[in-house]
């Protein structure tokens, strides 16, 4: 009779040693699944819960994420492109049982008095522990001592391998002891009830084909019925001195080995149990595999395999670097959610990282969009080289998106799946499953952030050019240049994140995110074509693939429609979204119950209700450019529609909050997301961890509270500290660096430990890192830095030339039409619109990417000389006249008040062009592209004119008329003026229509 218990189940560490360790030293037979949950141990490729050996297996079990069976999806109505199948992840022959017997009586824990109870999940070393003391019915008292690792390697190719040591002591009992090991087959597949979250219903579990027991070792070959899928699982042990072979028995449903021995009060008897699990399609070598791998670790010996998983976590963490000063319970929750995100990540390259993990069977063990939008970030920056792994197993799946993408009647290109095992689509619900095309573009920005972070060109070569390719494919399918919007790029009958608005027209989140991946695909065949042009035309020629279509993904992503409501000043999620009711009905009490499990989907599609972030996801992972006020209004609208019914939703909530300078709600949900499975919030931790939710906790830390964001290529940070922490920190790794944050009251440490020196912002303002020097800044400002006030101490103005001194726009356009005219390139208006504030190298190639022409360098400089020419010839009928209103008497007052006049210019013709103008002798600095090394956004033309008027950057104001040159001056510490487009130049300080409303007293103090 197992006690009951009043005190807290899993109580929150209260100190820093305890937030290393899950603990618990009650035990309440209610949450047994639950705890199986928590405690479970995983590799990647092999899971096993977190059970007692001596227990009967019940709801616990073992899973490969290999090893699945697949079910013919049955519909009264089919109609084509419907999910024919669906795969379900089945439990495999379970090796963690190990029977007790006191002579003839097999030790029955339920049926025993529970004395003492302690279990402990080591999560610095991936070490479960467990004490048990107890006295049986028949008087008897004993203690159990268990230890399990499940090594990330066995050292055994293709096979992976569970550990236990397994130890009894006797209290006071005297006589003889058996340790009844075994294999158990049998288990079935969990039902999936009314719950559509859990899994199906399969009756069916897999079939013993062949069994093996003697004094030598013991195994067992099972088979799929349906999806040809086979799975060995073997066991042999290493005996304590006490301890002899009794004998071995083979059954219906497992096979077991016997060993006897005796005990005496005070004494104690082990056994270190090996079970290695190999599967495959074929049978003829799996065994020997298994057992082979199981002898190798009896060799091994516990010890030393514990000791080099607890090696293997050790590299991890020392580069993962996760703390909280002050918040112990947080700390601790942290550290166990990077855990089980680590332990389940596919790391083979072959298995896909399922939503539940290898810790239950939620979802039938399918991955979704959620593997690459929110857990393969974290390995990105924490362990690139699974982040790696989790990419190929996405590639290898790319064969079954094409047939996808053909079911769904796209003659080209590939379509990933809502949900799979295999690569197959497996959801029956269309509208919630297939309409989800933003699955395509979550995979194309995993791609592109691990290329940003690693630089992996080879990958690029291997298989994520031809994902990036292949998935770019499908958005032309699905819209098209809308004459009715202006030419805008459209998207029809789409779902985004939010399933609870379904197959509509122009999701932002889709939309955005499609952008980006067009324009990813674009950047990448560009990379590839001045990198590795042999190789991507062998991949272009295998694909089918020409410049012309590229360039049709180029127009799509720039020409993008995004809906944006003028009367609301937010993104719409749709283009019906806010012409909808809000959700009438009253709010559930209670424990939390998702509307999906009450209300017909219908019923949800016809009202302004969100199931999870949407249009802020779309905020979260492709915010640049976008007003920190438009971001601000957004959230606050959205959040007032959103029920937060999926895991998913609170830490990208919590993330934009920390944007925006909600400081209290940014908190709010970073606590409701950071113990989801440690106090099962939502009721079903029982299935399995909330993967995506895990992972959620630590980008809410990294990207909520330090404000992490990777933008073209580097790393932005913004760090503001949460009440009630005394500080905290982490590590990141960034194109072969590590780098280390410390976020105290005082302000942030940033700290370069490996690699080359680094260049980061901090809140706008470029920063470089050196090796094993710690550089400080303060605190980012609530919502993101302020605008600089004006009107402010300056000693020196630094203009762009081009649309703020003048227009020299269609001077460039004719120099550029006829050089395009006589080599037979097509060129017009709208590619003449891309040229903006790029030199004269890269416009030339923006050219030829339009043109599908390939030139070498030597031919490319040859046109850029010729139209050098042309545009010289034409400046040369430039005069004072084509200067803007305002120019001469902004440069006159300013050279009144002292103050020091440079220009920052891409045009190599500046000073040519400003002698034209009549104001030359007004410059006491001009540069142009010809004086640096790299051009706008970055800084190095700004600080490079600074330099030589020999003014602090901090005093120079900058005016420019593009977003780039913006963030250039931003990024060099200056104050920024825009001229323009308010919206566009957002980064801006401040926005003038024009240069001649530039009032200099309301921006230079006297």
């Amino acid at each position: 009779m197992i006690q009951p218990q009043a005190a807290p189940h899993l109580p929150p560490a209260s100190s820093e040693a305890d937030a290393w360790r899950l603990r618990q030293d009650r035990f309440d037979p209610s949450r047994r699944r639950r705890d199986e949950t928590l405690f479970a141990l995983a590799n990647g490729s092999l899971g096993v819960r977190g059970g007692f050996e001596e227990a009967d297996g019940g709801s616990d079990g073992s899973f490969l994420a290999s090893v699945y069976e697949k079910h013919p999806i049955h519909y009264h109505e089919r109609f084509p492109g419907f999910a024919r199948s669906t795969d379900t992840r089945l439990p495999v022959a379970d090796g963690q049982r190990i029977a007790v017997w006191l002579g003839d009586q097999r030790l029955d824990i339920d049926a025993a008095q529970w004395l003492g109870f302690e279990r402990e999940l080591d999560l610095r070393s991936g070490r479960l522990s467990r004490r048990l003391r107890l006295r049986t019915a028949q008087g008897q008292t004993l203690e159990i001592h268990a230890e399990r690792v499940l090594p990330f390697d066995s050292a055994s190719s293709g096979v992976d391998l569970l550990a236990i040591r397994y130890r009894v002591e006797s209290i006071d009992y005297s006589g003889p002891l058996s340790l009844a090991s075994a294999i158990e087959c049998g288990h079935q597949a969990a039902e999936q009830g009314d719950d559509p979250r859990i899994g199906v219903a399969v009756s069916e579990g897999l079939r013993l084909l062949a069994a093996q027991a003697d004094e030598h070792g013991a195994h067992v070959l099972q088979s799929t019925r349906h999806s040809s899928v086979r799975v060995v699982c073997a066991q042999a042990h290493r005996l304590d001195h006490g301890l002899g072979f009794g004998a071995a028995e083979r059954a219906d449903e497992h096979v077991l080995q016997r060993y006897d021995g005796a005990l005496q009060p005070g004494a104690s008897l082990t056994l270190e149990k090996f079970v290695a699990y190999a599967s495959g399609s074929e049978d003829s070598e799996l065994a020997e595999r298994a057992t082979q791998a199981a002898a190798r670790a009896v060799a091994t010996g516990f010890d030393a395999l514990a000791a080099q998983q607890a090696a293997a976590l050790a590299e991890f963490w020392d580069g993962a670097e996760l703390f909280i000063d002050g918040d112990a319970s947080a700390e601790q929750a942290l550290r166990f959610n990077l855990f089980h995100l680590l332990q389940s990540a596919g790391r083979d390259g072959v298995s896909g990282t399922a939503a539940k993990g290898l810790t239950g069977e939620g979802y039938e063990g399918h991955y979704f969009w959620d593997t690459e939008a929110f857990m393969l970030p974290v390995m990105v920056y924490t362990a690139p080289e699974v982040a790696r792994a989790m990419l190929h197993a996405r590639y290898l799946a790319l064969e079954p998106a094409r047939r996808h993408a053909r079911e769904m009647n796209h003659p080209r290109g590939a379509l990933f799946p809502w949900r799979t095992i295999t690569g197959g689509e497996c959801s029956a619900h269309y509208p919630s499953g297939s309409a989800a095309y933003h699955i395509n573009a979550a995979v194309a920005y995993a791609i592109g952030l691990y290329v940003d972070a690693t630089g992996d060109v080879d990958f690029l070569l291997e298989s994520g050019a031809e994902i990036l390719f292949e998935t770019a494919r499908i958005w032309p399918q699905i819209g098209h240049f809308n004459p009715r919007r202006g030419g805008a790029f459209c998207i029809h009958e789409v779902t985004g994140p939010d399933e609870y608005t379904a197959l509509v027209d122009n999701n932002f989140y889709t939309n955005r995110m499609a952008q980006q991946h067009l324009l990813r695909a674009v950047q990448v065949w560009q990379q590839l074509h001045r990198e590795r042009p042999q190789q991507v035309a062998e991949l272009a020629a295998r694909l089918g693939l020409d410049a012309h279509e590229v360039d049709t993904w180029r127009r799509a992503g720039e020409a993008m429609f995004l809906h944006y409501d003028e009367a609301l000043g937010i993104y719409a999620q749709d283009d019906t979204f806010l012409d909808k009711p809000r959700w009438p009905f009253p709010k559930h009490e209670g424990e939390h119950r998702p509307l999906l499990l009450d209300f017909h989907p219908l019923t949800l599609y016809r009202h302004q209700v969100c199931k999870q972030a949407d249009v802020i996801m779309a905020l979260v992972l492709a915010g640049d450019g976008i007003p920190a006020e438009v971001k601000r209004r957004s959230f606050d609208y959205y959040e007032a529609v959103t029920t937060h019914d999926s895991t998913l939703s609170a830490s990208v909530f919590g993330i934009l909050a920390s944007e925006v300078g909600h400081a209290g709600q940014a908190a709010k949900y970073f606590a409701e997301n950071l113990r989801v499975d440690l106090d099962d919030l939502h009721g079903n931790t029982d299935h399995g961890v909330h993967m995506a939710a895990l992972a959620g906790t630590w980008l809410g830390l990294v990207s909520g509270f330090a404000g992490l964001r990777a933008v073209d290529g580097a790393l932005h940070f913004a760090p503001t500290l949460p009440a009630g922490w005394n500080g905290y920190g982490f590590g990141l790794r960034w194109q072969g660096r590590r780098l280390r944050l410390r976020v105290s009251r005082d302000g942030v440490e940033y700290r370069l430990l490996e690699g080359a020196p680094l260049t980061i912002e901090h809140e706008g303002r470029g920063i470089e890192l050196n090796l094993g020097a710690s550089l400080r800044a303060p605190l980012a400002a609530p919502g993101g830095p302020a605008p600089l006030a004006f009107p402010r101490p300056a000693r020196a103005l630094i203009f762009d030339l081009d649309g703020v001194l003048t227009d020299t726009a269609q001077t460039h356009y004719r120099a550029w039409k006829r050089m395009a005219d006589e080599e037979g390139l097509p060129f017009d208006e709208q590619v003449n619109e891309l040229l903006k504030g790029v030199d004269r190298m890269a416009s030339l190639d923006i050219i030829l990417r339009h043109a599908g022409r390939v030139l070498g360098r030597d031919e490319k400089l040859a046109l850029a000389e010729r139209k050098n020419a042309y545009y010289v010839e034409a400046i040369r009928e430039v005069a004072p006249k084509d200067l803007f209103a305002g120019v001469e008497r902004l440069l006159e007052q300013a050279r009144a008040r002292g103050l020091k006049l440079g220009l920052a210019s891409a045009s190599r013709n500046a000073g040519a062009l400003l002698e034209r103008l009549g104001i030359a002798d007004r410059f006491d600095c001009i540069a142009d592209s010809a004086r640096i090394a790299r051009a706008k956004p970055d800084p190095e033309i700004f600080l490079t004119v600074a330099a030589a008027l020999g003014v602090p950057p901090s005093q120079c104001i900058g005016l420019e008329d593009a977003a780039a040159g913006v963030v250039a001056i931003k990024s060099a510490g200056m104050a920024a003026v825009g001229i323009g487009d308010a919206l566009a130049l957002a980064r801006a300080d401040a926005c003038l229509p024009d240069i001649a409303s530039f009032d200099l007293d309301a921006f230079v103090l006297p």
